[in-house]
């Protein structure tokens, strides 16, 4: 069929594959909104899960429904061993900015944003020069004694405070969402728990929500105890068959084409009901298909190229971070699983190898560091990346 109509093109169709059957988290939120907006006390939100369920599309949609209801919303992606005070600011800085066009005070803005102004030049190092220092483009003289301490924990609970009180003037509120949440480094998570904590005492107008790996909420747990009582976990996990077949079906009949119920069976077994493999398989099927509807044939022709494109894009990618030592150690994980997305012993991964468990506690903590594997319980290890052990397998 014809491939510039293609619906599984990223980008394409009004409700991405990503979206499919996750009503439930969209309704939840939907609630929070209402809630916050009452002034009501509601807990900040993390949705956790493997890679490829489509978290930072659903985190894309959340921002969308905020903004929709006349809050200001702000998004970040964390990075390893990236501070959070610069990207914070910009996010920030959005987010006041969609709160200034219903605000009918601008000094109180103006006011805020050098609250803002402040917290952001404390990103630059006191013995950088004049011409390494970073200007955030923040419209409004940088405050003085608020939000500067160079303590993030204090500057964050000031900041967040006096942003959420601008919200408050307008009757609306602020969303922070931040991707990639395992990657916060530990005084910045301890900054983001103690913030949050300090909004939920006060009833604040300001909602965090995060999206990580699952082992986000050990990496909360351990900077304050009291974190499991701040933050709702939603775990976000691969489609049931029905909401698979509708993240099929949906954006083909959007273009007025059609798919048999075999074919159908075929791409669930193809992708395992993963959003991003459902999304890569429908394309490739979309493309091999001379004409409407789609068949199992189709299917079963477009897969090699589907699978080709995971393997450079969403597999190889990851694998090539990986020193030989990681690649050791991930391959062993896979042998031990059979390929399965399953998790493996940490001692069994040591025995298959041959080598002492504490001899191989760098190679890792370094994997995961690098989001490629996490530690699904004490003693256990398993892929971030679905069919990952599968793909290692499977190579020459």
């Amino acid at each position: 069929m014809d491939p510039i109509r293609n619906p599984f093109a990223p980008g394409a169709g009004q409700r991405p594959p990503e979206l499919a059957g996750r009503e439930r988290e969209l309704k939840a939120f939907e609630v929070v909104l209402e809630r916050v907006s009452r002034g009501r006390p509601e807990r900040s939100l993390v949705l956790t899960g493997l890679r490829g369920v489509g978290k930072t599309v659903l985190l894309g949609e959340l921002r969308s429904m905020a903004i929709r209801h006349g809050w200001g919303a702000g998004k970040i992606e964390a990075r390893p061993d990236a501070e959070l005070r610069r990207p914070l600011s910009a996010a920030l800085h959005r987010a006041i900015r969609d709160l200034a066009v219903r605000h009918r005070a601008p000094d109180r803005v103006e006011e805020v944003l050098g609250v803002l102004k402040a917290f952001a030049l404390r990103a630059n190092k006191a013995d950088a020069k004049l011409r390494d220092r970073w200007q955030p483009g923040i419209d409004a003289p940088a405050a003085q004694g608020r939000a500067d301490s160079g303590d993030i924990e204090i500057d964050l609970v000031e900041l967040f405070s006096d942003v959420a009180e601008l919200a408050a003037d307008v009757g609306t509120g602020v969303t922070l969402l931040i991707d990639e949440m395992q990657d916060l480094q530990p005084d910045d998570v301890s900054a983001l728990c103690a913030a949050c904590h300090e909004l939920s005492q006060s009833g604040a107008p300001l909602v965090v929500v995060g999206a990580g790996l699952p082992h986000v909420p050990a990496v909360l747990s351990a900077s304050k105890s009291y974190s499991e009582r701040l933050f709702r976990y939603a775990r976000i996990d691969r489609l049931d068959r029905e909401d698979a077949d509708l993240a099929v079906m949906a954006p083909i009949e959007r273009e007025d084409a059609g798919i048999e119920p075999e074919a159908l069976d075929a791409l669930f077994d193809a992708s395992g009901g993963y959003p991003y493999f459902i999304q890569a398989y429908g394309k490739a099927a979309w493309d091999a298909a001379p004409a409407d509807p789609i068949t199992v044939k189709d299917v079963q022709v477009a897969a090699p190229e589907a699978e080709a494109e995971l393997a450079v894009g969403f597999f190889g990618s990851r694998y090539e971070r990986a020193t030989p030592a990681e690649r050791e150690y991930l391959l062993a994980m896979a042998e031990l699983t059979q390929g399965r997305d399953e998790a493996a012993g940490t001692a069994d991964v040591a025995v298959y190898l041959g080598r002492k468990p504490s001899s191989l506690s760098p190679a890792r903590d370094s994997l995961m560091k690098k989001g490629l594997v996490y530690s699904a319980e004490r003693g256990q290890i398993a892929f971030t990346v679905p069919h990952f052990g599968h793909y290692l397998l499977g190579r020459d």
